[in-house]
């Protein structure tokens, strides 16, 4: 499993509608793409669950590689949003869990994001295996939270260029208050073609 999210930031005055509509009206080209498992068409509004920005910022989840090469520069989808706002940063991250929560058979409306630095000293005891040890807790900790009754889907991925882990978890409602995150979304259109085929718990 591959993850990859652009965030578009739009001026502060931007009509959000415009964003909406095109979700609207595009959102099920990907609801049968081949390697997709899912994208998330993920909103942020200014003044909204604290957002300062305006962002569009759609979340995906690939089986294919290839198909997720094809979509960014194969012109199999991402030349519209080049087109229309020009060409973003593209973060991506390997897949590290995924868990299915009790809401997965409903649509969900919000999305919370964590990301975390991984700190250089994650190995204090020298073995080599402390980033390993951190990232056993971190699923552990996410299979306890995909067991609340509104979680559709919780994911864990790794940025291992500049060594950050995200967490990423839709919704059935609003994201709870006490939930930890740094960015709070809603969810304008789920695709979720491949969803079935992901694996419950650590990928390896």
């Amino acid at each position: 499993m591959y993850a990859k999210q652009y965030e578009i930031t739009l001026p502060a005055d931007y009509d959000m509608r415009i964003i909406r509509k095109r979700v609207a009206d595009f959102g099920h080209l990907l609801d049968d793409r081949a390697g997709l498992a899912l994208k998330a068409y993920l909103i942020r509004e200014r003044g909204v669950d604290g957002s300062p920005v305006n962002e569009y910022a759609p979340f995906y989840l690939w089986h294919d590689i290839g198909a997720m090469a094809q979509f960014l520069v194969g012109g199999g989808g991402f030349q519209g949003i080049v087109r229309d706002f020009g060409r973003p940063v593209v973060g991506h991250w390997t897949g590290l869990a995924t868990f299915a929560g009790p809401a997965r058979e409903t649509v969900p409306s919000a999305a919370s994001r964590r990301l975390t630095a991984i700190p250089a000293d994650a190995d204090p005891e020298g073995t080599g295996l402390g980033l390993a040890d951190r990232v056993e807790r971190e699923i552990a900790e996410l299979a306890t939270l995909a067991g609340r009754a509104n979680v559709h889907t919780a994911v864990l991925a790794v940025d291992p260029r500049h060594w950050q882990l995200l967490r990423l978890v839709l919704w059935n409602g609003s994201v709870p208050e006490q939930e930890e995150a740094t960015e709070r979304y809603q969810v304008a259109h789920l695709s979720a073609p491949g969803l079935a085929d992901l694996p419950d718990g650590r990928h390896w």
